[in-house]
C-alpha cells in the first residue's frame, strides 16, 4: 500500500483542495481497500485501476455528503497546492509555480464533477483511456469527450483568470 499512498492522496487532494480532508479520505480509501480486497479480480484490470475506482467511489460519496457545505464556501477560501521548494528552484520560480498551482486548483474547482474527474484522472494521474473507462464506468468515447470538454473549459476559465500559457 505504501507504493500507492501518494497516488491516492494526490487524487483526493485534487478533488477536495484540502490537505486535511485528503489525508482523511486517503485513510478511508485504504480501510475500504483492506475490507474489499477479496473482491479484486485481476482479470478485470490492474490493481492500480481497481484502487483508483475505489478511491473515486469514495470521493463521489464524499462529494454527495458535502454538497451543501460547498455551496456556501467561497472560492477564495480554497487553499493553494502545498508545495515545498526544491534546492534547485529559485525563489522567483517557486513563487510563480505556487501561484500557477493555485490558479489551476481554483479553475479545477469550477469544472463540473464529471469533467473535473476525467481531467484529473488523465492529465494529473496519468491513467490511460481504458483505465479511466473502468474507473468511471462509462464508454471510452464518453471518457474522451469529457477530457476534451474539460480541457477546453479549464483553458477558458484560466483565460478568464488572466492565466496565459508560458
Amino acid at each position: 500500500m505504501r507504493r500507492h499512498t501518494r497516488r491516492v492522496y494526490n487524487l483526493c487532494y485534487r478533488f477536495t483542495g484540502n490537505s486535511t480532508s485528503a489525508e482523511d479520505l486517503s485513510q478511508d480509501v485504504f480501510l475500504r481497500v483492506y475490507r474489499t480486497l477479496p473482491s479484486y479480480e485481476s482479470a478485470q484490470g490492474s490493481f492500480t485501476t481497481w484502487l483508483t475506482s475505489v478511491t473515486r467511489n469514495l470521493l463521489v460519496d464524499h462529494y454527495r455528503r458535502t454538497r451543501r457545505d460547498r455551496m456556501t464556501d467561497s472560492i477564495d477560501a480554497m487553499p493553494l497546492f502545498e508545495e515545498r521548494p526544491s534546492p534547485a528552484r529559485t525563489p522567483d520560480s517557486w513563487a510563480q509555480a505556487t501561484e500557477l498551482s493555485g490558479h489551476v486548483q481554483q479553475a479545477l474547482a469550477r469544472l463540473s464533477p464529471e469533467l473535473r474527474e476525467a481531467v484529473i484522472l488523465r492529465d494529473l494521474q496519468g491513467l490511460d483511456y481504458g483505465e479511466i473507462r473502468v474507473v468511471l464506468q462509462v464508454p471510452e468515447g464518453t471518457v474522451k469527450s469529457r477530457i476534451n470538454r474539460g480541457r477546453i473549459e479549464l483553458a477558458r476559465i484560466l483565460g478568464e483568470m488572466g492565466v496565459r500559457p508560458a
